[in-house]
C-alpha cells in the first residue's frame, strides 16, 4: 500500500468514526427531546426542532460529553453550569420567540441556550460576565456558525441598552430581585424569563403590557446566583 493510499484510509476511517459518533449523538438528541421534554409537555414544534438540532454536546467539556444530552445540569468552567435541557426548552417555550424578534440572554455561558435561540430567530444578543467563558463560548459559537449571536462581556444586570429594546429577555443566572434595567429594555409585548431569589428561587414570566408589567410564577427552580457591580449595589443600597 503506498503512502498516499494509506493516508486516504486513515482519512476514510477517521470520517466514518466521526459519522458514527454524531449518528450516535443525534440519536440521543431525539431521545432527549421525546422523553425529557415532550413527555413533560414541551409542545412549541419550533422549540423542539431546536433541541433536536443544537448539538449540546458540543458546548460541555470534554470530560462530561457522554453525558451530554442527561437529565440534569453539567458543569462548565469557572464554576458555572450548563442548564438541564429540560429547563432550557421550558424558558425557550415561555418566551414566545418569532422569527423576527430581538433576543437578549443574560448569563452566556457555554453558549448552549443561544445557540438555540438563534435556530428561533435572526438576532440575539448574549452578555457574559466572566470574560473567559465568554470567550469560550464565542468560539464555539463561530465554530458551529451560529454568527447570528453577538456575545458581549460586562454586567448582565445592567442589559444591553444601547441594543433595546428586546422582544424576549431570558436570564439564566439569579439575581435576588428582578434588575429594573432589565424591565424597562423590554419591548412593549415583550416577555422577560429570570429566575429570582437567593436561598428559595422561582422561575418568573414577566410581560409588558400597556406599559404594565404582568408577572407570574412557574416553578421553583435553581440557578447560579447573578454577581457583578448591579448585584453588589443592589446588595449595599438595602434595596
Amino acid at each position: 500500500m503506498s503512502r498516499f493510499t494509506a493516508v486516504v484510509a486513515f482519512m476514510s476511517l477517521v470520517s466514518c468514526m466521526s459519522n458514527e459518533i454524531e449518528s450516535r449523538y443525534r440519536l440521543q438528541r431525539e431521545s432527549m427531546v421525546e422523553s425529557q421534554l415532550v413527555a413533560r409537555g414541551i409542545s412549541d414544534e419550533r422549540v423542539l426542532r431546536a433541541m433536536r438540532t443544537v448539538p449540546r454536546h458540543c458546548f460541555v467539556p470534554k470530560a462530561f460529553r457522554d453525558e451530554s444530552y442527561s437529565d440534569c445540569p453539567l458543569p462548565i468552567s469557572n464554576n458555572q453550569t450548563i442548564s438541564q435541557p429540560y429547563i432550557v426548552a421550558v424558558m425557550t417555550e415561555l418566551a414566545q420567540i418569532a422569527p423576527d424578534d430581538k433576543v437578549l440572554e443574560i448569563g452566556t455561558g457555554s453558549g448552549y441556550q443561544a445557540a438555540v435561540l438563534s435556530e428561533l430567530c435572526d438576532s440575539v444578543f448574549s452578555m457574559e460576565i466572566i470574560a473567559s467563558l465568554a470567550e469560550e463560548a464565542m468560539a464555539i459559537l463561530d465554530s458551529l456558525n451560529y454568527h447570528d449571536v453577538k456575545v458581549k462581556i460586562g454586567d448582565g444586570f445592567a442589559g444591553w441598552p444601547e441594543m433595546a429594546p428586546f422582544d424576549a429577555i431570558i436570564v439564566t443566572c439569579a439575581p435576588t430581585e428582578v434588575p429594573a434595567p432589565l424591565i424597562s429594555q423590554l419591548a412593549e409585548g415583550g416577555r422577560l424569563v429570570i429566575p429570582v431569589g437567593d436561598e428559595w428561587q422561582y422561575l418568573r414570566l414577566m410581560t409588558k403590557r400597556g406599559g404594565v408589567i404582568i408577572d407570574s410564577t412557574v416553578f421553583s427552580v435553581r440557578f447560579v446566583p447573578m454577581t457583578g457591580p448591579g448585584v453588589d449595589t443592589v446588595g449595599d443600597s438595602g434595596k
